[in-house]
């Protein structure tokens, strides 16, 4: 009696059901610089800390369907750029993303200090968060999201990736003749959790996207340059937004590890905030830039 209902249950759960996650490599044949060591395979500590990156890629998470709001981020994961803390402040916080209707990437960037490492923190892993935003930008379609609603998040170390990117001029030594070269890599909105101070104070913040930035009290590290971004964008004229959370250190993630109830629910202060700058359920003309 029950056996045709349940058959249409099942397609039904299916079509709704996130999507897996696929895994995209950024520069798609060797990216510029690695290309004597893209063979190396990554490393993978405790099934949650990466080392060894040298073939920078973007880890897809889709929402389900029905709850897609065409709202990308692109999350750099901290670490010191030794490692990425992978799963605390990549996987973790895009599947909280996702719940909001989100579609997220996760990326892997090059460690300019991990031991060994001949890379830079400001030409090479600033150059994979950049090129993470063009080849979104260029690709929007594919994942159902607007090329003029692309977020950039970033956690401690990346959050120093996210403030090169967002807040200081392109270096202008990129490849012309490579095609994403020419789409703008400047997020449309930048989210900085606990920042790291390379990149602050910003040399370009006249023409600084939208930011959202939390931090720690009790952050002797990272505190000082979520205030110091803050009140750059303030004075510049530029949207901001700042959370400094009560009793709270270095590394809250998304309260993984702490169970105060300011860190668990600080997601819900972004989802707000996107809500309120019009980068949630609120359409936008594309052919209008977010920021001048």
């Amino acid at each position: 009696m029950f056996l045709p209902a349940l058959a249409l249950v099942g397609p039904l759960l299916a079509a709704s059901a996130p999507r897996p996650a696929e895994v995209i490599a950024l520069w798609g044949g060797s990216a510029p610089g690695s290309e004597q060591r893209s063979s190396e395979p990554e490393q993978l500590e405790r099934g949650a800390y990466v080392h060894n990156v040298h073939r920078p890629s973007l880890t897809v998470l889709r929402p389900r369907r029905e709850h897609a709001q065409g709202t990308a981020i692109i999350i750099a994961p901290g670490g010191g750029h030794r490692m990425l803390v992978f799963q605390n402040e990549g996987m973790a916080p895009a599947k909280i993303l996702n719940r909001y209707g989100i579609t997220v990437f996760v990326l892997r960037y090059r460690l300019a200090r991990e031991p060994g490492s001949t890379y830079t923190i400001e030409r090479d892993a600033a150059g994979d968060a950049r090129r993470a935003v063009r080849w979104v930008r260029a690709h929007a379609a594919e994942f159902g999201v607007s090329p003029r609603r692309i977020g950039l998040m970033g956690f401690s170390a990346g959050g120093e990736l996210v403030s090169l990117v967002a807040d200081n001029p392109e270096p202008g030594d990129e490849v012309r003749s490579d095609r994403l070269a020419r789409i703008s890599g400047r997020p449309d909105f930048q989210v900085l959790v606990y920042p790291g101070p390379l990149g602050i104070p910003a040399t370009d913040v006249a023409h600084a996207p939208p930011a959202f930035i939390a931090a720690g009290a009790l952050d002797t590290c990272c505190a000082g340059p979520a205030l110091t971004l803050f009140q750059q964008l303030q004075e510049a004229g530029r949207a901001a937004e700042l959370h400094v959370f009560s009793g709270v250190g270095h590394g809250f993630n998304v309260g993984v590890h702490d169970e105060r109830l300011s860190i668990q629910h600080w997601p819900d202060r972004l989802a707000d905030w996107m809500s309120d700058e019009g980068f949630l359920n609120v359409p936008h003309d594309e052919d209008e830039p977010r920021y001048p």
